[in-house]
């Protein structure tokens, strides 16, 4: 929505006063909670049904996370549901389900500059639905659990009402309203509670709430997936429906596609070859028919213009870091602190990274009577939805988009480039399509995660960190992320200057006298997008690195070392002592094979201890890693420890590979066997552990993923002969 007259309609001031105006402007929104006969919804959350089935609108996609199960978890502990009756499904696209917080998280406050009532507003008014920022909970908590407190107490008062007794005297239980041997069930009293008066204020918490908060309860998509019966979006069958297998042009300005459009027609089975700008696709009777139509196409790209290398981008980069940065933080005067003795430099570099999830893209569009029907992976849906309407050439309004499971997903499924070669696709067949990527597509046309080149410089002396500046040279992703993500008025109106994004957790958390981190943006002719940790991979891994380059100078044991610098972070420092005491902590000594790091991330805090040795090859093995994390008041702890643990791996990942190099505008290497991620034999033993607190939920589906690496090089550099790693991943060289 862009800001004009027509659409403000309030008079007086101008600029931002005029801004604040709009932005206070009421407006009511009406839940559309779509009901079967026999259901009855209770604001945009939850249904119940007459056969007793609690149904929670999950506005958030599932990717593996486990959003379904925990959102759900919420709105069954406040309204004393018995969980054995509860399902989830995809809420519809609206304004209530827009993410502030997700918003504000992914972009790292990046749109801080608008007043946060106003920020809200314009998110709800355009519908921004995001999975990003681990901000589901943050996020979603509160209002479902108001929906859920709402329906317990209008179901109390209609029991009340029949039994002559205080609604306030009756609790909510197993799926039951109860007054002492009295009881009812959900089912009996959900239509009549629709008729009750909202009280005032809820009464959140009590009447029976509060029986599964905390509790490892199932997952709820798990029986599915494991039985195989969940469909992802790969799966989906429609009558007359045509696979489509696409192929891309190399990284360029491509002017034409040369194909042999005979050849791949003479292929049996192939039903029509469709171009795009930078695009040839098949569709066939079955997707590996369209795969071989496509090599049978044979199809050349032409590009004008310079074709991305590895070199070429390195070069950029260092031009980069050579010229003026722009300030992201300064405390204290850093160069007067860094003259004298004790000065220590050190360059790092952090590789192309790709997201690698186990779903290539994938889109399933339906031209029906001038409007489109879209099954999509999507962690974006409405943002997808206007992408593939204006590649259709319809309004929006003429789209449905209905969210699919999303196997794993890492960030990609923030993209919607599937979902417009889908549309553009069904138009012109007037037919259901099935598109999916090839893996090799999958890799070569990723929004990737960004390579950097960080030159950091401090000064020990003393046994104390003097001063500490970080100079890094990174594109910028936040910017071009908000491009394709976000709403163009929002984003003009909002976006101040620089890219937090691409600077995310650069800024250490350690309290050191003279600090300055700048930030030197370069253009690359690649896109980059949010892989699982954005930015935060790469300086957690500068930052935590350094710091132990720093602690060996002064001769100090790392761990000590940091706790010395975090009295203004005692959550950070309860996780690294509770990581170290678990994990047995050496003192950092040579040749214990030990290294640690923390991170502090999306309102949660994180500390991992490795253990590592070298094999008879000499080759690092790593043998344990050892977590602790303070996420807050946590719903399903259980669910909690599969993040971290999974997000342990994908450090891991990060550290042997998940990254490729450019050649000619491709990619390389193109499949998941050549990225040289961890496979179950390569799995160290894990150890997580939950610290309990009452603080308010933090985000965790990345937390764990940026200290993995730097607490792997930091043991490695206890190792006899083994050089410090400064480079992620660890075969890309120094």
């Amino acid at each position: 929505m862009e800001l004009n007259r027509r659409n403000i309609l309030i008079g007086g001031g101008a600029g931002a006063g005029l801004l604040v105006a709009w932005g206070l402007w009421p407006r009511a929104y009406v839940p559309d909670l779509a009901t079967e006969p026999g259901e009855q919804a209770f604001g945009a959350w939850l249904k119940i049904g007459r056969d007793g089935i609690v149904t929670v609108a999950v506005p958030q996609a599932e990717h593996g996370q486990g959003i379904a199960t925990t959102l759900a978890q919420v709105v069954a502990d406040e309204l004393g549901a018995d969980w054995r009756t509860v399902a989830v499904e995809p809420a519809p696209l609206g304004p209530l389900y827009a993410n502030s917080v997700g918003v504000d998280s992914l972009f790292e406050g990046a749109f801080d500059r608008l007043p946060e009532a106003v920020r809200a507003e314009w998110l709800r008014r355009d519908m921004v639905m995001l999975t990003a920022g681990s901000s589901s909970i943050r996020m979603f908590e509160a209002p479902a659990r108001a929906a859920a407190a709402t329906a317990r107490a209008l179901m109390a008062q209609a029991a009340a009402r029949r039994w002559g007794v205080a609604w306030t005297a009756c609790e909510a239980r197993d799926g039951f309203i109860t007054h002492g041997a009295q009881r009812l069930r959900f089912a009996e009293l959900a239509e009549a509670a629709a008729g009750e008066t909202v009280p005032e204020p809820l009464p959140l918490g009590s009447g029976g709430a509060g029986a599964l908060a905390g509790r490892d309860l199932p997952r709820l998509d798990s029986p599915a997936k494991v039985d195989g019966s969940a469909n992802f979006t790969a799966d989906i069958r429609l009558p007359e429906m045509v696979h489509v297998a696409v192929r891309h042009a190399p990284w360029g300005r491509t002017r034409s596609i040369a194909i042999d459009r005979a050849a791949a027609m003479r292929v049996q089975g192939v039903v029509d070859v469709l171009e795009g700008d930078d695009w040839v696709a098949v569709a066939a009777a079955s997707w590996w028919i369209a795969q071989k139509g496509l090599d049978a196409l044979a199809p050349r790209a032409v590009t004008e213009g310079p074709i991305p290398t590895t070199a070429d981008m390195a070069r950029a980069l260092d031009v980069a870091l050579a010229g003026k940065g722009r300030s992201v933080a300064s405390q204290g005067d850093v160069e007067a602190a860094l003259e004298g003795g004790g000065r220590i430099a050190a360059r790092y570099q952090i590789g192309v990274g790709v997201h690698a999830a186990i779903e290539p893209r994938a889109a399933v569009a339906a031209w029906r009577d001038g409007g489109l029907e879209l099954w999509l992976p999507t962690q974006a849906p409405v943002r997808a939805r206007e992408i593939a309407a204006r590649a259709a050439g319809i309004a929006p309004d003429r789209v449905i988009v209905h969210p699919m499971p999303i196997g794993g997903s890492f960030g990609v499924a923030l993209e919607s480039e599937a979902a417009a070669q889908a549309a553009v696709i069904a138009v012109r067949l007037k037919r259901p399509v099935n598109l999916l990527w090839s893996r090799t597509e999958d890799l070569r046309r990723d929004a990737y995660r960004a390579p950097m080149r960080a030159e950091m410089t401090a000064r020990v002396a003393g046994g104390r960190l003097l001063a500490w500046r970080a100079r890094v040279a990174a594109p910028d992703t936040g910017r071009d992320l908000a491009v394709r993500l976000m709403p163009g008025g929002f984003v003009r109106a909002g976006m101040a200057r620089g890219d937090a994004y691409a600077m995310g957790g650069a800024v250490p958390p350690y309290a050191i006298p003279a600090l300055a981190v700048d930030h030197h943006a370069v253009e690359l002719p690649i896109p980059t997008g949010h892989v699982r940790g954005g930015a935060h991979i790469g300086h957690g891994f500068v930052t935590e690195s350094f710091l132990d380059e720093c602690a060996q100078a002064a001769g100090a044991d790392p761990l000590a070392w940091r706790m010395t610098m975090l009295g203004e972070a005692p959550r950070l420092a309860r996780c690294l002592s509770t990581a170290a005491s678990l994990g047995g902590w050496e003192g950092g000594r040579a040749g214990s094979g030990q290294g640690v790091a923390a991170h502090a991330f999306r309102g949660s805090f994180v500390a991992v201890m490795a253990e590592v040795h070298r094999d008879a090859a000499g080759r690092p093995i790593v043998d344990r890693l050892v977590a602790a994390v303070d996420a807050g008041r946590i719903v399903n702890p259980d669910i909690v420890r599969q993040q971290i643990e999974g997000g342990l791996i994908f450090g891991l990942a990060a550290w042997r590979g998940g990254a490729v190099g450019f050649t000619q505008g491709l990619a390389e290497p193109a499949r998941l066997g050549a990225l040289n991620l961890p496979r179950l034999a390569d799995t160290p033993d894990i150890t997580v552990e939950l610290i309990r607190s009452d603080e308010a939920p933090g985000g965790v589906s990345e937390l764990a993923v940026p200290p993995v690496a730097p607490a792997i090089a930091n043991a490695l550099a206890t190792l006899p002969g083994f050089p410090r790693i400064r480079s992620l991943p660890m075969e890309l060289s120094a």
